[in-house]
Formats: structure tokens, sequence, C-alpha cells
């Protein structure tokens, strides 16, 4: 019985990491979604233009910097206009928008800060065109990331695109920096197969668009506004797709702590979904039942697994057979420690770098989960 339960722990860890990627890059691959895109050019009437829409908090500086580029850039014959919710900011947001004097530039200020489910409700209601573009103020844009999110719309079964966040290695990343990268490029490669065989379970929240008539407003207290919206799309038949091309450029936190704290509010935003939208976990009612229980489910039970395989293991390692395998058992935990070591000591360790982001996931989802059990959701993103 405890060989039994420890091995289908370790099964159950097993499909959750290695084995849904790998079945959902073969079901890309044997049976692709076949699909019309085309690159415009350039706009051919004012509805082929886009509505941008910024939720921003007291980030006056990298706003800015993004209206300008965005400004800029050749992709600005693309944009209609640009609404920026100011979510009871207290900097000089204002007056910078002031500053840049641009006409596309409308600013919607809220007197309290609502978080921003809230701000995109209000906002997107106020679009004029037909496809709207969602990022976050900041994040920077490849220059052609909006006409190639376009390009997926030509087939009109789409209905969400989301772009690809690119987090920008540096000289000075640190251990935790380089397990973070790896673990984003992981996460990517299953969002392109999902795409290409069905549809993503959500998008990447500094950049995706979406028809304007598909978005239905969101609770307030909804964390995963990037799931939630797509998700409600795809269960009115839409498509939502991956566009690799439309990029958004980030930096990767630089320690544990910071990344914890992100991830401790999306896995509890990922807890939260099965209580706000329980349907979704009936595949009669989910168009995308598989993937969504694959990839945004099942890394909850994660830590039990973790746990659950520990201790059996241990019941077992009396067995020759078993007291290896717990060798190697013990060794990866070891190497996860040597990778915290090394980031103390501010140290970069690639060969540590993944294991330590590993344990560090699983630990910050026992917190998130422990913080859901307790109700304890606050909409309002904090910086780490």
């Amino acid at each position: 019985m405890i060989e039994w339960i420890f091995w289908l722990s370790f099964a159950g860890l097993l499909y959750i990491y290695i084995g849904y990627p790998v079945l959902i890059r073969g079901l890309a691959k044997l049976r692709p979604l076949a699909r019309i895109k085309e690159l415009p050019t350039f706009p051919t009437c004012e509805d082929d233009r886009v509505s941008v829409v910024i939720s921003s908090f007291n980030d006056a500086v990298h706003l800015e910097q993004k209206l300008r580029d965005l400004i800029a850039s050749p992709q600005s014959v693309w944009i209609g206009e640009i609404l920026v919710g100011s979510d009871g900011s207290t900097d000089n947001t204002p007056a910078i928008i002031s500053a840049i004097g641009e006409p596309k530039i409308e600013l919607i200020s809220f007197d309290s800060r609502r978080g921003k489910p809230a701000v995109l409700n209000d906002l997107v209601s106020r679009c004029r065109f037909p496809i709207v573009v969602l990022c976050d103020s900041r994040q920077l844009l490849s220059h052609d990331a909006i006409p190639h999110l376009v390009s997926n719309f030509a087939d009109p079964r789409v209905g969400v695109v989301s772009g690809e966040l690119v987090l920008k290695s540096r000289d000075d990343e640190t251990t935790a920096g380089k397990g973070i990268g790896a673990y984003w490029r992981y996460e990517k490669l299953i969002r392109r197969a999902e795409g290409r065989f069905r549809s993503v379970p959500g998008a990447t929240g500094a950049i995706y668009a979406i028809r304007r008539t598909l978005f239905r407003p969101i609770p307030e207290s909804t964390l995963l506004d990037d799931v939630v919206v797509p998700m409600q799309a795809i269960e009115q038949g839409a498509l939502c797709v991956f566009e690799r091309k439309a990029i958004a450029w980030d930096r990767p936190s630089d320690t544990l702590e910071k990344e914890a704290t992100r991830k401790r509010r999306t896995i509890a935003g990922a807890a939260q979904l099965i209580a706000h939208h329980p349907q979704w976990l009936l595949p009669w009612k989910n168009p995308i039942w598989f993937e969504y229980i694959s990839h945004k489910i099942m890394r909850l039970a994660s830590p039990l697994l973790l746990a659950i395989c520990l201790v059996s293991h241990v019941a077992l390692i009396q067995d020759h057979f078993y007291f290896w395998l717990f060798v190697g058992h013990i060794f990866f935990y070891y190497s996860a420690f040597a990778g915290w070591f090394c980031q103390k000591l501010g140290q970069k360790s690639t060969l540590f770098g993944i294991q330590l982001m590993f344990l560090m996931l699983n630990a910050t989802t026992v917190a998130a989960l422990w913080d859901a059990a307790r109700g304890r959701f606050r909409v309002t993103w904090q910086r780490a």
C-alpha cells in the first residue's frame, strides 16, 4: 500500500511538471489548429485601429516612458485611443500626461483605489474601437507588438490574443533570477503549445488583446484578470491564442522574497478561480477543461503530493532499491538548499537555480492556499 501511495504521488508530480507539457506539445503537433493569420501593413479604415487600456497606480515614471514609447513607435498608427485609468493615484500622473500633450491619450482618474478589475470594467466599456489591447504601465512593448496581435483577429474564431512576456537577463543576475527565467521559459513553452492545439487558459497580463464585444465585466475582487477575462471569452465559444511576436519586456525578480510575493498572489488567484467560477471545473461547461485543469488547477495539489511522496519514501528506505532512490530524492532537496545558500551569498548558480525556484513555488503555494482558506484576497496590487 505504501508503495502504491509513493508511486501515485510521484506520478502525479511527474504529470503536472513533465507529463502535461509533453502531452500538450504532442497534441499541438499531431492536431494543430488551422487558423487564419494576416499581418496588416497599415490600418485601412478607422475600425482597424485599436483601443489601448492601461491601469496604473502611483507609477508615473514607468507610465510616462510607456506612453512616450507607444506614441513614438511605428505602431502608433494602429492606436486609435489610449485610456489610462488612474486607480486612486496620488503622484503626478495627471501632470505627466498633460505634458505629453497627445490627443489620443485620455486620463480617467478615480478618487479611491479599487483595484485593476474595477478599472478594466469601467475603461473597456468606454472604448470606441473593436479590438482592445490591455497592458500594464511598467513593461515596454516591442514596436510591432500591436500589429502582430491584430493579425490573429483575421480569424473570426479568435477572441483573445495573448502576447509574450520576455524577461531580460542582466550581468548581475542572481541564482533566483536564473531560476525564475528558466521557469518562465518553461511556462511559455506550455502556452505556445496550448495555443497551437486549442486555446490558452489565460493570457499574459502585461500584453493581451480582446474583441470588445466579448469582454464581460469581472468581479471586482478578481486577482487574475488575465485568466478570467480570456476564460469568459472562451466560454462564449471564442479561441484564446498565443502570439510570441507581440512582446512585452520586463526584468525578473532578483530575490526570492520579491518573486514569492508576486507568486503568492498569483497562486491565491488560482485558488480563487475555484470559488468564483466553479463551472470551469466541469468538462461540459468548460470548452478547454483539459488544459484548464492540467495547467491551472492541478498545480495547487503539488505541495501535498511532494509531502506524501517524501513521507511514503521514508517508510520504504529499508528496501535496497528505495534506499538508493531516496539518496537521489534527498539530493534534490539538498541542491535546492545549495541554491538558497548561493542566493544568500550573492553568488550566481545556474546549476541550482531551477531546484530553488521549484521548491520556492511549492512553499509559496502552501502560503497562498492558507491565504485563500482565510479569505485573505487583496485585489489591490502591492510592490514586492
